[in-house]
């Protein structure tokens, strides 16, 4: 390998999010941070060589796309999850929550509701309230350690008049990768009620052996119709500062609509960086994302079991994929406050506080394992002896 994985690069002073806001956030720049979802891992080498070669021309002038950028997804999804994309289902956005806010905005109207399987990521809430609507939460439950969907309730809210879903697939932050026969389950709920679903999937290639993703607009024809995919390659190759994503739209009618609004935006221009780095890590960066999901699953095992030793009031849900884990703290406390004093005050880590996710996740945290390990045998070391 031309990386390492155990080696901890400096990313302080460099207007990183994740380590230059411990301080303002949490109150303390000594907080070892394993919160926000990048990772600490230097990106694969073919992007940090497209990447120089891009800076090094000196114009950064007006770019566009190439076929060779859109081979290159195409490519991908073929050759990793079995499903066919045509190019031209592919519509350039800044990010994945930019895809989820304009379906909403765009397929409901003002006061709908617009479903979501809560716990979940925080963007959801605020891409349905600040759109003017009304979350309906469809929570999930914890069945043999690990989440299920509610259908007899997710029916109901469909049958009331719900027309949009945000789909988590896989799931942040409970690490499910929903199954085929789970995802069919939904589809034909949602075609019978004919509600769109709009499904993240930005973590689709970090997924652990044994668990492979469904892109849930492969399951048919059908599915697809009224599946709006929101993708981006910045998750699996930690590339989220060139902001750069895709939705794929197979439905014509949807696909006008949405391409029509981003261009009314004007956040539809090619980015200088972002699609050669894109091109690059989906052509070049197989070997070095095989190498993290194996380190990423090693992390997740090393601190399953260092709780299960040393705090086992804390359950952990075993992730099957992304590099988050989302732990049950409940028997500590179920007061957010009281988990934040003991993170930010005690421990000095910052691992993300639960009730961000929605009211369910009250008493959780969410550690991101994506960290060299002996950042996360440290920070867990202080967590546990801040708890005793």
């Amino acid at each position: 390998m031309s990386y390492n994985l155990d080696e901890l690069i400096d990313r302080r002073n460099t207007r990183s999010y994740k380590w230059d806001q411990v301080g303002p956030l949490f109150g303390d720049e000594s907080i070892l941070p394993l919160w926000v979802a990048d990772m600490d891992f230097p990106s694969p080498p073919a992007v940090q060589k497209v990447v120089k070669e891009r800076a090094e021309l000196g114009i950064y002038g007006y770019s566009i796309r190439t076929n060779e950028y859109l081979d290159s997804i195409t490519g991908w999804f073929e050759r990793r999850h079995n499903w066919s994309i045509q190019k031209n289902w592919i519509i350039d956005v800044p990010s994945v929550v930019t895809t989820l806010s304009l379906s909403v905005d765009l397929f409901t109207e003002l006061g709908d509701a617009v479903v979501l399987q809560s716990p979940v990521y925080y963007p959801f809430y605020d891409v349905i309230t600040g759109n003017n609507r009304k979350v309906a939460r469809n929570s999930l439950k914890i069945v043999d350690g690990r989440y299920e969907m509610n259908f007899e309730q997710l029916e109901e809210l469909f049958a009331s008049g719900a027309k949009l879903m945000l789909l988590c697939n896989p799931h942040n932050p409970g690490g499910r990768v929903w199954e085929r026969s789970v995802l069919e389950r939904l589809a034909e709920l949602a075609l019978k009620y004919n509600v769109i679903v709009v499904s993240d999937e930005i973590h689709c290639d970090l997924t652990f052996p044994g668990h492979p993703h469904t892109p849930f607009a492969s399951l048919s024809e059908e599915a697809a119709s009224i599946t709006i995919t929101a993708l981006a390659a910045t998750k699996t190759f930690n590339l989220p500062g060139l902001h750069t994503s895709f939705a794929v739209i197979s439905n014509p009618q949807l696909r006008a609509k949405f391409d029509q609004r981003v261009k009314v935006l004007s956040i539809h221009m090619a980015s200088h960086f972002a699609q050669d780095a894109v091109q690059a890590a989906y052509n070049e960066g197989e070997q070095w994302l095989e190498d993290v999901l194996a380190y990423v699953k090693q992390n997740m095992d090393v601190a399953v079991a260092y709780l299960a030793e040393h705090a086992p009031m804390i359950k952990p849900l075993i992730s099957e994929g992304t590099y988050l884990l989302w732990l049950d703290c409940r028997a500590i406390s179920e007061d957010p406050a009281t988990l934040k004093e003991l993170m930010h005050k005690k421990a000095k880590v910052a691992f993300n506080e639960g009730s961000t996710f929605g009211e369910e996740g009250a008493g959780w945290l969410r550690v991101n394992l994506a960290c060299p390990r002996f950042v996360l045998e440290k920070a867990l070391k202080q967590f546990v002896e801040a708890i005793k």
